[in-house]
């Protein structure tokens, strides 16, 4: 396990103006338009549906309560053995490194198998590329799927490889023993990795890392380059992988900036497929985008209600662009960072969707495995849809209300609605193109600040709801009798492919994995102290976010070991 830690910056940032300056006035908003055209599909849940990762560090990833928390928020899908660690991480001996550190025995891959068979989750595992070899991870493919049985389907080769110093000030936060770092090794030899792990399974599917369009050190050229990581790593090997995987950590100054960065994912998506058509050919379509990390590092809240409204909307978000995985960061991680007040609710600055039970700042979490917001936001997804449903078209009039429809297997349709005020309830107004709804009150099930549970009501109508301040409010409409099956979703016009998000020229400086990048076609202000990133949503220079931490448990407490970064409070 690893990571994600928020500065002291950032820390500043939540007890000043980075939340104060969010609370919107007091005043009653106006009625908000919401339109859903269920006859129009953006494609179905993807079978992984809602993922997570886990860390070869963590020996509660298979207790019985955790196992029984994941299966119920719909996980389905588990990535091991973690992010940065993985690069580090021997499977056959499960050491790390050079194997003097203790890693507990029941995280091995066999025990994470059973977890993961117990959750009802699909794995995808990473390759050991920062200090393995293709002959390491063929043998791990063998071992799983021609020994066991396990029938493990993808695979990433490495880590965020791009973070290996390559770049920027050449410290990086990921292990790469490589005496050569550049990107056109990397192709080369994610070639060879995926011939020798084909060759013991051909079914297997291999994921290639790339830097997140728009985001650093996308579009940059170290010395000796003749292009960029993407599109050196997919000249070279484009051919002969199956998915491109990106990290989305977009961050933001404020909560309100964390909640509007979903709108800015279409572009992403836009670039990504740009890059796939010019590199893999033929094959370009079927080749899957997929999101192996995501959380609210870098914003203020980690834990609190605007990581956990961020989060289903960033699902959401993701799958409607045509991505087949999205794995939050993290199920356990830790923190040695003081808790912190955003929009008068504590928030951890903890990565994890479970509280791992440490102290910090003289304050200490919640009972370990107590489920944090981020918890009941992702399990919200659970009353939107199931995997093999359709996604349907669905716009809002005022970006302060976000929403997402899903057409239902019972032929029903599932309307999520969320209220991205922290002070004021939403009026909303609800048109539909493609249904009927049935008449009457309508069951919601929804999650706001402070709830503990989500809370299935008959609240409203299909036209009309009030949605309570910072919250996620989905509706389960029935067809009008006589209307079920008369329409069916059909496929969506290809969306307007969106400006290819690229990073400014002259971005120097090291950027850690959770940095937040520059904004569509603004440049990323620079410093002469360096480390610097803009914010997700303003020109405003604020902070650098922190490196890769690894927690690796030991005597029951989760122990930090950090590769820290500067964290620099700009102007």
């Amino acid at each position: 396990m690893r990571r994600h830690l928020v500065g002291g910056a950032v820390a500043v940032l939540a007890a000043s103006a980075g939340v104060g300056a969010l609370a919107p006035s007091a005043d009653a908003a106006p009625t908000v338009d919401i339109r859903v055209n269920a006859g129009t599909s953006l494609g179905t849940v993807p079978s992984s549906g809602a993922g997570l990762n886990t860390g070869f560090g963590d020996e509660h990833m298979g207790d019985a309560k955790v196992t029984s928390l994941m299966k119920t928020a719909g996980v389905r899908q588990l990535r091991y053995p973690g992010g940065s660690g993985a690069d580090d991480y021997h499977w056959k001996t499960h050491t790390s490194g050079d194997g003097s550190g203790w890693i507990p025995s029941n995280t091995n891959f066999d025990h994470f198998m059973a977890t993961a068979k117990k959750v009802g989750a699909q794995p995808i595992l990473t390759a050991n590329y920062g200090s393995g070899t293709p002959q390491e991870a063929a043998d791990w493919v063998k071992y799983a799927n021609v020994d066991k049985g396990y029938g493990v389907k993808y695979w990433e080769i490495g880590n965020e490889v791009y973070g290996n110093g390559h770049y920027g000030d050449g410290k990086g936060w990921e292990t790469d023993n490589h005496a050569d770092k550049s990107p056109k090794e990397y192709g080369k030899n994610l070639v060879a990795y995926s011939k020798a792990m084909k060759a013991v399974d051909p079914k297997v599917k291999i994921g290639a890392v790339l830097t997140t369009p728009g985001f650093w050190p996308d579009a940059e050229k170290a010395p000796g380059d003749s292009a960029d990581w993407n599109n050196t790593v997919l000249s070279i090997a484009g051919r002969s992988i199956d998915f491109v995987i990106v990290h989305w950590y977009p961050g933001g100054t404020t909560t309100a900036d964390l909640l509007n960065t979903p709108s800015r994912i279409a572009g992403v998506r836009s670039s990504l497929r740009s890059l796939i058509a010019k590199y893999t050919g033929s094959r370009a379509a079927s080749v899957e985008i997929a999101v192996t990390e995501t959380d609210a590092v870098g914003s203020p809240a980690l834990t609190s209600q605007a990581a956990a409204l961020f989060a289903p909307d960033t699902y959401m978000t993701w799958f409607e662009q045509g991505a087949t995985h999205v794995d939050w960061w993290n199920l356990h991680n830790g923190t040695d960072q003081a808790p912190t007040t955003v929009h008068g609710q504590t928030d951890y600055q903890d990565g994890g969707i479970l509280s791992a039970g440490t102290c910090a700042g003289g304050k200490c979490q919640p009972r370990r495995d107590t489920p944090f917001p981020t918890y009941w936001g992702i399990r919200s997804l659970t009353a939107l849809a199931q995997p093999g449903d359709t996604m349907v078209k669905s716009s809002s009039r005022n970006s302060s209300v976000t929403v997402h429809a899903v057409r239902s297997s019972n032929g029903g349709l599932n309307v999520m609605l969320t209220n991205k005020s922290p002070q004021n309830a939403a009026q909303v107004s609800l048109s539909y193109a493609g249904f009927t709804p049935a008449a009457g009150a309508v069951t919601t099930v929804s999650y706001a600040k402070g709830d503990t549970a989500l809370t299935t009501a008959k609240r409203g109508t299909a036209a009309a709801q009030t949605l309570p301040p910072y919250s996620i409010t989905t509706l389960q409409l029935k067809p009008a009798p006589g209307t079920a099956g008369a329409d069916k979703p059909t496929p969506a016009p290809t969306p307007t492919a969106a400006t290819p998000v690229v990073s400014a020229p002259g971005t120097t400086g090291t950027r850690a994995q959770g940095e937040i990048g520059a904004p569509v076609g603004q440049p990323t202000p620079s410093s002469t102290s360096g480390d610097l990133a803009s914010t997700g949503a303003s020109n405003a220079v604020t902070y650098s976010a922190l490196g890769g931490l690894l927690v690796i448990a030991g005597g029951g407490v989760l122990v930090l070991r950090g590769r820290r970064r500067r964290a620099l409070h700009g102007k």
